[in-house]
């Protein structure tokens, strides 16, 4: 009778463990460190564009992913409502991809700086971005509710939109369970 709940706070546990571990782990992927930065040319800098573009796709594709697969999908389900099946184990998710999203949209702000177009269509999100830092903290509690979800899809549907504007496609990239913990 106790392993089972016994197994349950030990995943809760060392998912919190991961999630803390991952998050701190997880730098931005602003690109400020490349040559191509260093070396303006004009071959670099038509190919540096095109990485950043590249990887501002890449990163909000997955933080798109992340919401829709472990934050807004499972909230539709009912399986963050008290007394839900799994509920513990759907929350410490939620909460790991809230923090993954926020740092994937963070590092999609800092590849979006290498192209003029994109910087300027992702400007306006900073503070939309920014709102979603402790929604991570509140999923893993279960104190989220509708109003926290909507933010994260209002970000996302914003993000997409941006990136349509300066011609590339977000589309959602489901990361699998390691990436959320940053292994």
């Amino acid at each position: 009778m106790f392993r089972d709940p016994v197994r349950r706070a030990l995943a809760a546990l060392v998912l919190c463990c991961a999630l803390l571990g991952g998050a701190a782990a997880c730098g931005s992927d602003d690109g400020s460190g490349s040559s191509a930065s260093t070396s303006p040319s004009a071959t670099s800098s038509a190919q540096a564009q095109k990485y950043a573009k590249a990887k501002f796709v890449a990163n909000a594709s997955l933080a798109a992913g992340a919401i829709y697969q472990w934050i807004v999908k499972p909230y539709r389900d009912g399986r963050f409502a008290k007394g839900a099946d799994g509920r513990s184990f759907t929350l410490v998710k939620a909460g790991l991809a809230g923090a993954f999203a926020y740092n994937r949209l963070q590092a999609a702000l800092g590849n979006a700086k290498g192209d003029d177009l994109l910087s300027k269509a992702v400007a306006p999100l900073t503070a939309g971005i920014d709102s979603l830092k402790g929604l991570g903290t509140k999923l893993r509690n279960g104190d989220a509710d509708a109003t926290d979800i909507g933010t994260f899809q209002d970000v996302i549907n914003d993000v997409k939109k941006a990136g349509q504007d300066a011609g590339v496609k977000v589309t959602e990239k489901v990361p699998d369970l390691s990436q959320l913990t940053g292994g």
